[in-house]
């Protein structure tokens, strides 16, 4: 990799997705809790910057306070990657970043001022879990990992791990978007269950795959070891995250127990949709795909 490693850049790209997990926690505990409504209007908070930090008023709020930092990071994070990362994908993500963190911010206002009707809240939930994708693959392009020179894993399989990857990765997406549409009943449960068998299906394969073909890599172990770990906790916590509901469905709502396991099966969601992300970039960088092998065996040949 040609790029130079900038151990401040990587650590600030690190720090911002911790604050983008802590902004999808706070958005979690705003549904979870009910107050998306509670402040009625937007960009303020009932006209001013500081309004009661009262009932419902607390958690949108503070939401929103955190989603401001997070957007003035972004924008920090993407002037770093242009003053000091050779590579213009790179910077351009970090732009990207910024006009995703706008639309997410503009998404936000607009399921506030229409009453969370014309699926704004699906939207608005499922372009954080993409922001959230972004952030952390920034991370891993920054990191010194990534631009160091690693040996290259052939790949003898079909399909390619690339394609098993990427539909790993599409398929969980897909299964964000499903509890979004659940979690703010625009859809009922049973497409989210039947979302979760094949999410447990891809994530098998997936992990499979990576140990039959790359079991030598210690990289790929670790992330295949997380992937099953961290999905494993996620398929649990679905259960109960149901449980509670059924449990508490004729008590007053919301109820701690059905916040507590809501909010923590949304955001290991979000965690797992990243890690198969990150997945994908490991496998990209560690496997070259077969067309580049092609090229360059044609190449070798042409140079004799």
């Amino acid at each position: 990799m040609t790029s130079t490693y900038s151990s401040g850049t990587h650590r600030f790209a690190v720090f911002l997705a911790i604050c983008t997990f802590i902004l999808l926690i706070a958005g979690a505990l705003v549904t979870s809790k009910e107050a998306a409504l509670s402040v009625p209007d937007w960009p303020l908070s009932y006209g001013t910057l500081t309004p009661p930090m009262v009932g419902g008023i607390v958690y949108e709020h503070t939401h929103r306070v955190i989603a401001a930092v997070v957007g003035l990071l972004t924008i920090v994070l993407a002037v770093l990657l242009w003053r000091k990362d050779q590579r213009r994908w790179v910077r351009n993500l970090g732009f990207a970043a910024i006009g995703a963190v706008i639309a997410q911010g503009v998404l936000g206002g607009l399921t506030v001022l229409l009453y969370l009707h014309y699926g704004m809240p699906v939207a608005h939930a499922c372009l954080a879990q993409i922001f959230f994708g972004t952030v952390v693959s920034i991370a891993v392009f920054t990191s010194r990992w990534w631009i160091s020179e690693l040996p290259q894993i052939e790949d003898r399989g079909s399909p390619s791990i690339h394609t098993i990857a990427t539909l790993n990765a599409a398929v969980i997406f897909l299964q964000v978007v499903l509890g979004a549409g659940f979690r703010h009943q625009d859809i009922p449960v049973w497409p989210h269950v039947a979302g979760a068998m094949v999410v447990l299906g891809t994530v098998t394969w997936t992990a499979a795959t990576l140990r039959k073909r790359f079991g030598q890599s210690k990289e790929i172990s670790k992330a295949r070891t997380l992937l099953h770990a961290i999905f494993g906790l996620q398929f649990l916590l679905g259960f109960l995250a149901w449980w509670s509901r059924l449990s508490t469905a004729n008590a007053p709502q919301p109820m701690p127990v059905m916040v507590t396991f809501t909010v923590i099966h949304t955001v290991v969601g979000a965690l797992l949709f990243a890690l198969s992300v990150v997945v994908v970039l490991i496998c990209y960088r560690l496997v070259p795909r077969r067309r580049e092998v092609a090229a360059a065996a044609t190449s070798q040949v042409a140079a004799q």
